[in-house]
């Protein structure tokens, strides 16, 4: 199975998506949208971006978790990881978004 796009709708009616590795885990989340069609753009933009190490940025969580951003090029936030215990899982998150978002197919599951 190859990485995907889910779009979906939220229970308080906003769009969202995530890419979800082969293995089906969620790599990257989305903030939600108010149209479909932004949330399209949005993963425009991921597929953009991802492409770019310079575009994600590294975090560490108040209770000493790891995550990362990926932020579009005008410093706005487009996608934002799950918590990783160690900072080698959170750094494999980063490579695989970065070698799975350019090319990921687009499942639409609002309709």
């Amino acid at each position: 199975m190859s990485a995907k796009f889910e779009i979906f709708l939220g229970k308080n009616e906003q769009f969202y998506f995530h890419l979800k590795a082969g293995n089906g885990q969620i790599i990257l989340a989305s903030e939600g949208y108010t149209t479909k069609a932004n949330c399209q753009n949005g993963i425009e933009s991921v597929k953009t971006h991802a492409k770019n190490i310079k575009h994600f940025e590294k975090k560490v969580a108040s209770n000493g978790k790891f995550t990362f951003s990926l932020k579009a090029s005008n410093g706005q936030v487009i996608g934002t990881s799950q918590m990783y215990t160690t900072e080698q899982s959170r750094d494999d998150g980063i490579t695989s978004v970065s070698h799975n978002a350019p090319n990921a197919q687009i499942v639409d599951l609002t309709i």
